[in-house]
């Protein structure tokens, strides 16, 4: 599966952007699926994670309840709502896949073998 993330750009603190995965060559439905974010010298860190299906999601303690993770499998996409931004949040963000049983939802990027290019979000304070 390739992914493609879109929607990164620049914003004041307190405001919102959404980001997208685009999955070609492959059904998304067979992947649970995982944003990460990585500073330039840090490592990459989880965000968000959601099952095959939609039914299990998880979330980073730093972006639970400001950032929510969703699927529509029809359109092969995955999103990223974010919204409350601060500063500490900007970083290169990056969605990631991998074929699961449809319970599995992953949180270690190693758990992981795919992934887009990344698209960057810029908070400013």
């Amino acid at each position: 599966v390739q992914l493609v993330e879109s929607g990164g750009g620049l914003v004041q603190a307190g405001g919102s952007l959404r980001l997208s995965c685009v999955a070609s060559a492959g059904t998304l439905s067979n992947y649970a699926m995982g944003w990460f974010r990585q500073d330039p010298g840090k490592e990459r860190e989880f965000v968000a994670a959601v099952n095959r299906i939609g039914g299990n999601i998880y979330y980073a303690d730093s972006v639970k309840g400001r950032f929510t993770i969703s699927r529509d499998n029809a359109k092969n996409t995955v999103y990223l709502q974010m919204n409350g931004l601060k500063p500490e949040d900007t970083a290169v963000y990056y969605c990631s896949a991998d074929m699961r049983p449809p319970w599995d939802t992953p949180r270690q990027h190693g758990e992981y073998n795919y992934w887009g290019q990344g698209t960057q979000v810029t908070v400013s304070s």
